[in-house]
């Protein structure tokens, strides 16, 4: 084995030659230490075990504070490594999602409830889910395109375009959950004050045929009648609703019930397409991601801090 080179030496080598020495004094420096390493991957093995369980059984035990905290979490997070690794673009367009959001979820709380807030809220939140799922998706394209060295036919660097790919990639995921967490929010306090729906029993009100769960509104077009606007949408319950308003109900606002019976929606009756079943797995890729997100950084802190007190490095 080569000797390690003083500090001069390693000024006058190459980038290959430099690296090559650095690697040998990471070699010398940890020799020796595999039971160290071993015990540090059983800490991480045995840490996400537990993390996992744990997480688990609160989600299903208390579902609602589970997504608060998760929320909260995913909100703050990334704007503490945003302002510490100074990404001012991630930062100006986090501020400005927060203060449209913040606005939409204050109409959304207020009592009386507007007539039009209900529409207003899952049309922002339609829009956030379908820019982050076309954004996304261009993202994870780029990705491939520099993967399979296309980028060199445009006269593009792979890093260049794998950074826009991960960016794009990036984005699109983190607003997508944080658009559908929100809306899942929203969807509760609204439903709630209409008084159509109630989470945990019987609605406080009395559903006539012609009015929507969704947003305490006259349905104007028949079911089987195509609407210029919008059409109107009947679940398996006999319930009917705006075809807007059960659509953010269920794939933006994450519902997969009746909002006024309870019943269990089938979410692929609602998809008329092949391309919008895509939806569908696209909310649970989101639904993962959240765990990763917002419980991840959390749970290597963990491991990091019962390391650090081992006294293993």
């Amino acid at each position: 084995m080569a000797a390690v080179q003083p500090q001069d030496d390693l000024l006058k080598m190459t980038h290959r030659e430099n690296w090559r020495v650095q690697h040998e004094r990471l070699h010398i420096k940890h020799r020796g230490h595999e039971a160290m390493h071993a015990e540090m991957v059983l800490i991480l093995i045995a840490t996400l075990v537990v993390a996992q369980i744990v997480l688990v059984q609160w989600k299903q035990r208390h579902h609602r504070s589970y997504n608060l905290v998760t929320l909260v979490q995913m909100w703050v997070v990334p704007l503490y490594f945003t302002i510490k690794l100074y990404w001012w673009r991630f930062l100006s367009m986090w501020g400005m999602f927060s203060v449209i959001t913040s606005y939409v979820i204050f109409r959304a709380t207020r009592k009386p409830l507007s007539c039009r807030t209900p529409r207003m809220v899952y049309k922002w939140f339609l829009l956030i889910y379908k820019l982050s799922y076309a954004v996304g998706v261009l993202g994870y394209l780029a990705i491939m395109f520099t993967m399979f060295g296309f980028n060199v036919f445009f006269r593009i660097k792979a890093e260049d375009s794998m950074d826009v790919g991960v960016i794009m990639l990036f984005y699109g995921l983190y607003y997508g959950v944080m658009g559908r967490d929100f809306a899942e929010i929203c969807s509760d306090y609204m439903a709630s004050t209409i008084g159509y729906y109630n989470k945990g029993g019987m609605p406080s009100r009395s559903l006539s045929g012609d009015i929507c769960a969704v947003c305490g509104q006259r349905i104007l077009v028949e079911v089987e009648e195509e609407g210029l606007i919008e059409d109107t949408f009947q679940l398996s319950c006999g319930h009917i609703f705006h075809e807007f308003c059960i659509r953010g109900w269920c794939i933006v606002g994450k519902k997969q019930t009746c909002p006024y019976c309870n019943e269990k929606v089938d979410l692929k009756r609602m998809m008329n397409n092949p391309w919008e079943k895509t939806h569908v797995l696209y909310g649970q890729l989101l639904d993962w991601l959240r765990y990763l997100v917002a419980w991840q950084p959390i749970i290597i802190g963990i491991v990091h801090g019962i390391n650090f007190s081992l006294g293993l490095e």
